[in-house]
């Protein structure tokens, strides 16, 4: 393996832990209420400390880049991240397990800001699009490891926590391939005068609808094992099943979406992604059979059609050249919806329940699905008509 395999293996790692610490949420709520002696809905608001550090981290990897090297920044946050990972199996406060998962967060919103560092600048422009799919890619099939393994260990009544003390394991890696690795140097260039004008407006609406886009999936991902177990009386395995096959079919989904977008272009596939993926949500819902909606969590996964980067690369073709502020931008955007997902959708379900959350979720995606339209309809009416486009 040489130093080039080394450096982006370690960035898709970080993909990996990022995914592995939201996927199991959902599953292991329950598990967690009945140690902590807690309310479902309580013990899920916990997590805001878990994507509220993602948030914090993304704002400190503005700055910290540019002040340290991707080495000495790697060394310290995952070296932290491994300590608060195995702190969680002797912790019995649920207010100190809050603030290890609000540290591993933090060190999960800087390290996935390093992983995007490394790819950009070890690959040249025509492989570092492919590159950053292939890292959502990770994400996506870490999703579906996490939730299977996490639903095998509580069935078999393991901890609460052990999937994320397995994950310590994970971040002993990229330490290691980062102790053996050579990084490239950051650069703390000045942007470029195009960076300073202002940007369209249906820029912003992107931002906005990459919010709306985390907020409405983790509404879904968290509630829906306890929708199957309390609704549809599922037992825990096949209620966890459900989440491991939302990413299953994500990540089969991001590999057409690589192929389909050179196709039809990102303006036809914002379009069709937003009204597929709103519409892949009603039967969740609506449907009682939990042999019908494991298939249908499944199907959801894959009429997302990768939303989240087809949304950031039709923001950067709104403007002349997209500068590392706007892509910034667009991923708080969606830290952001991460962030509040807990908090909000925790309590949904106590004035609600969690039939409603999912109703939540799907109302999220119809707001995107226009504000898309909207920023397409924008977008088209500031540039000129060329002949023979679509």
């Amino acid at each position: 393996m040489n130093n080039t395999h080394r450096i982006t293996l370690l960035a898709f790692l970080t993909y990996f832990v990022m995914s592995a610490m939201l996927t199991p949420i959902g599953i292991i709520s329950i598990p967690m209420a009945e140690h902590f002696g807690q309310s479902v809905p309580e013990v899920t608001r916990q997590f805001s400390w878990l994507t509220g550090g993602i948030l914090v981290g993304a704002v400190v990897a503005l700055m910290i880049y540019d002040f340290a090297g991707l080495r000495q920044v790697f060394l310290g946050t995952y070296g932290v991240m491994t300590l608060a990972l195995l702190s969680l199996m002797v912790l019995d406060s649920l207010t100190m397990v809050s603030l290890s998962l609000g540290i591993v967060g933090t060190g999960c919103g800087i390290g996935l800001a390093g992983a995007a560092i490394v790819i950009s600048l070890t690959y040249d422009e025509n492989r570092r699009a492919s590159m950053l799919v292939l890292t959502d890619s990770c994400f996506s099939i870490a999703g579906f490891v996490a939730a299977s393994f996490t639903t095998f260990l509580i069935a078999r009544n393991f901890g609460w926590s052990t999937t994320y003390q397995m994950l310590a394991l994970v971040t002993v890696t990229i330490i290691g391939l980062t102790v053996l690795s050579l990084f490239p140097r950051t650069s703390t260039e000045q942007a470029d005068e195009s960076s300073a004008s202002p940007w369209p407006f249906p820029v912003w609406l992107c931002v906005i609808s990459l919010f709306l886009y985390t907020l409405g999936q983790y509404a879904i991902l968290f509630w829906l094992p306890s929708y199957a177990m309390t609704a549809l009386t599922a037992d825990e395995g096949a209620a966890g099943n459900l989440v491991g096959q939302f990413w299953l079919g994500m990540f089969l989904a991001q590999l057409f979406a690589a192929w389909w977008v050179l196709k039809i272009g990102v303006r036809k596939l914002v379009l069709i992604g937003s009204i597929t993926t709103c519409i892949g949500t009603i039967p969740l819902w609506t449907v009682a059979d939990i042999s019908h909606l494991t298939l249908l969590a499944l199907v959801w996964g894959f009429m997302n059609l990768a939303m989240l980067k087809a949304i950031l690369a039709f923001a950067t073709e709104m403007v002349a050249i997209p500068s590392p502020r706007l892509v910034s931008l667009m991923l708080l955007g969606a830290t952001v919806g991460t962030a509040v997902s807990p908090a909000v959708t925790s309590q949904v379900v106590e004035w609600t329940d969690t039939r409603t959350v999912l109703m939540f979720g799907t109302g999220c995606y119809a707001l995107l699905f226009c504000l898309m339209t909207s920023a397409r309809l924008l977008d088209q009416s500031e540039r000129p008509p060329v002949i023979g486009s679509s």
